[in-house]
């Protein structure tokens, strides 16, 4: 599912290489965004639970600064788009207690060093009930449908023995939501997403806000702040976290 997922998104964007038609939009976006977490994770093997390790109280736990990318195609009253963003926390300390982590227990004054990652994408298809689109003053407004695939490894290490666990697995998640967006002709455009959608203890909450400024036809900038709320219980990982920052970035359209 991962590599499957990769190569659409590859796909996505030779396709967005291609002439545009009269009634399609394509859309490229790079950026960079940087993230905080709450909550914690944990790893559980062998009959042994995982002891809960907290971003912000085991050890402290840095930001997640990395880049996104986004290909989005819009069809009439459809929009298609594939996004992906990784995340990447990890910290430094000494544990103040025992720790039990895939199995394997480190005990209290150990010296490790804990790392999670995430690699998210986001394949989606919008359908705008209200769509005016074609007016000075424009407005949008739509129910999306998405999946939300998250492959996620976690890691401890004891600098200390030199032991190290890491466990992975990856998980689809459908989210159903609402898009909108209002703007000024291309110069200026407020963009609003919301999508969620649980079942058997998983749930992402996916919510974003984002303004953009495109100063000359078919080039621009943008700037946002994105909340996810996500819980993952699957193959021994448990992560329930709520992971929020800002974003900026830069676009082509065409």
């Amino acid at each position: 599912m991962f590599l499957l997922l990769r190569w659409m998104f590859y796909s996505m964007l030779m396709l967005a290489a291609l002439p545009a038609f009269a009634d399609e939009t394509v859309m490229l976006k790079s950026g960079y965004m940087s993230l905080d977490a709450r909550g914690h994770f944990a790893a559980a093997a062998g009959g042994l639970a995982g002891t809960p390790i907290h971003f912000d109280s085991t050890m402290q736990f840095s930001r997640s600064n990395r880049e996104t990318l986004e290909a989005a195609l819009q069809m009439g009253d459809f929009r298609i788009a594939l996004n992906y963003f990784p995340l990447d926390f990890s910290a430094d300390g000494i544990l103040v207690s025992g720790v039990a982590f895939n199995g394997q227990n480190y005990a209290a004054g150990d010296n490790v060093h804990a790392n999670l990652k995430a690699d998210v994408f986001d394949a989606s298809l919008t359908y705008y009930v209200l769509n005016i689109d074609d007016l000075p003053a424009r407005m949008q407004l739509g129910v999306e449908a998405a999946v939300k695939t998250v492959h996620v490894t976690s890691t401890l290490q004891n600098r200390s023995t030199g032991l190290s666990q890491s466990i992975t697995t990856t998980l689809p998640i459908p989210t159903l939501g609402a898009r909108g967006r209002v703007a000024i002709s291309d110069l200026l455009g407020l963009n609003g997403r919301v999508g969620y959608l649980g079942y058997a203890g998983n749930y992402f909450l996916d919510t974003e806000l984002q303004l953009e400024f495109s100063p000359l036809p078919g080039l621009g900038v943008y700037a946002g702040y994105r909340l996810i709320d996500l819980k993952l219980d699957r193959s021994g990982i448990l992560l329930d976290s709520s992971i929020s920052g800002p974003f900026i970035g830069g676009f082509i359209r065409f």
